[in-house]
């Protein structure tokens, strides 16, 4: 980009310098921000079990941003040299020690390095204020997780790959469009977190009038949260379970609010994400330019899921000979949270060894 476009486009931003506009000067201080401090749980407190087949530690890395992130590190056990890498994430609204970590253990078992993180402002990672959702910064939150995994003395930094479950799958796909140091994406039981913010399920609310009074009614949350001082949450999973509930929500209440899959640090199993969250989502759509991604997707589905239209659809604007679906038949979408006979754990590490060498 030419030195002036850019320069025009920091001031218009009101982020000019006072004393000059040249790009080079040396009194900006350039160094990446200071890690937070943050408090992390030692002891195991998962959802599942501790494999004994690989090592585990924290670990953390900071964004772009500045937000530092706290991440789940699975090595497999006596493993030398370089590794491949996977960094993992999601559900939207669960924690590194649900369904992530899981993935990343499994993965780990199957031979890769990998890391299973807490986005911005959520779990154990830093950020304020807490709950919140961004497009952008939880995209640049697998970016941050590669190039944290790209300096590691046992990854090797051209074998990166990702991995997003429900709504972070769809993130994890527009990610690898913007990051071509991801080499191979899988998104499982995926979300498209753009399209149901501004259509609603099954696209039944994708008209104007029906997003204007969307945008009307957060907008009028933003006033109450300043007056207020405090962020109105959205709720997590419905609890009580009517009897009337939709099967998908009660397949989501079955995991994140029973021993099943519950944990206090998960905003689906608590009390949810900020309401104004869903704001820049309205707003913002992901895969605009999904057919230019060259690197490697493999999108996984379970035929009853309710979600099944995003991964089916999202598949169809992507290009290539390197991009694969695999769908569950009789599988639900929480079926492909922590179902182990479910979950094609070694298909997934299949396409991650085709790819990522």
């Amino acid at each position: 980009m030419n030195k002036f476009l850019v320069t025009a486009l920091i001031m218009s931003a009101g982020l000019s310098q006072s004393k000059s506009h040249n790009m080079d000067n040396t009194n900006t201080n350039t160094s990446l921000a200071a890690p937070e401090q943050l408090t992390l749980t030692q002891e195991w407190d998962k959802v599942f079990p501790k494999s004994e087949k690989v090592d585990h530690k924290k670990v953390t890395f900071v964004n772009r941003y500045g937000i530092t992130l706290a991440a789940d590190m699975y090595v497999p056990k006596g493993a030398a040299g370089k590794l491949p890498a996977v960094a993992v994430s999601g559900p939207f609204g669960a924690v590194k020690e649900q369904s992530s970590g899981l993935y990343a253990q499994q993965l780990a078992e199957r031979g890769y390095l990998t890391i299973a993180f807490d986005p911005s402002f959520t779990g154990e990672s830093g950020g304020m204020p807490r709950r919140v959702a961004s497009p952008d910064i939880n995209t640049e939150d697998f970016s941050a997780a590669v190039d944290f995994l790209s300096v590691q003395p046992n990854v090797d930094a051209d074998r990166i790959g990702i991995l997003g479950v429900c709504g972070w799958g769809g993130i994890a796909i527009q990610a690898a469009i913007n990051d071509p140091r991801i080499k191979a994406t899988v998104a499982s039981t995926m979300y498209d977190m753009t399209r149901v913010s501004a259509n609603g399920y099954f696209d039944a609310d994708n008209s104007k009038e029906k997003r204007n009074a969307n945008r009307a009614a957060l907008a009028k949350q933003r006033t109450e949260d300043y007056r207020s001082a405090k962020y109105q949450r959205a709720g997590g999973v419905v609890d009580p379970l009517p009897d009337d509930a939709p099967q998908f929500v009660k397949d989501y209440y079955a995991y994140y609010k029973t021993p099943r899959g519950f944990h206090p640090r998960s905003g689906n199993s608590t009390d949810g994400w900020n309401t104004t969250s869903v704001l820049p989502f309205v707003n913002f759509k992901f895969y605009d330019y999904a057919d230019e991604l060259e690197g490697a997707v493999l999108i996984v589905h379970g035929d009853k899921a309710h979600s099944y239209y995003f991964g089916k659809d999202t598949f169809a604007k992507l290009k290539g000979d390197n991009k694969q679906m695999l769908t569950i038949k009789g599988a639900s979408h929480c079926d492909l949270y922590d179902q182990i006979d479910i979950i094609p754990f070694d298909e997934i590490a299949a396409f991650y060894k085709e790819f990522l060498k």
